[in-house]
């Protein structure tokens, strides 16, 4: 087995690298979002605009309770998988995975806080066209 400190670093570089993913993600999607809005109506703009603005407010205690949920989670699931050896699995099944699912979601919520900034450095950049140019940069990757 890894010593604690390999097992740290190997730990913090994979939530580094999540972290960057999700990042990335919530930066595509934003860029969606700002493709999508100039043909919503006045009213539905407004709305659209105001939920994403709410999504950029994660406070602190919502984190807090958010990582508590997914511990639990992710605890909940290790006892599981402590228990699976007992039953044997037909053989092709694999053990249920939801320790990635909710370390995954957790990090969604995390890179939300570190892509705010990110994000709102970009909207003040280019509003009008910006988004569409680039868009169509990537697709010809």
């Amino acid at each position: 087995s890894l010593s604690p400190s390999l097992q740290y670093y190997e730990m913090s570089y994979g939530l580094n690298i999540e972290m960057h993913k999700q990042a990335e993600i919530v930066k595509r999607l934003n860029g969606i979002c700002a493709q999508v809005l100039p043909y919503l109506s006045q009213e539905h703009q407004q709305q659209v605009l105001g939920a994403i603005e709410r999504a950029k407010q994660v406070t602190a205690p919502e984190l807090n309770s958010i990582i508590r949920q997914q511990l639990q989670a992710h605890q909940l699931s290790q006892l599981q998988a402590l228990a699976l050896p007992l039953t044997p699995l037909p053989v092709g099944l694999q053990p249920p995975s939801l320790p990635a699912v909710s370390a995954g979601t957790g990090l969604l919520s995390l890179s939300a806080l570190g892509s705010q900034a990110h994000l709102s450095k970009e909207d003040k950049n280019g509003h009008d066209g910006d988004a569409h140019q680039d868009d169509d940069g990537d697709k010809s990757d």
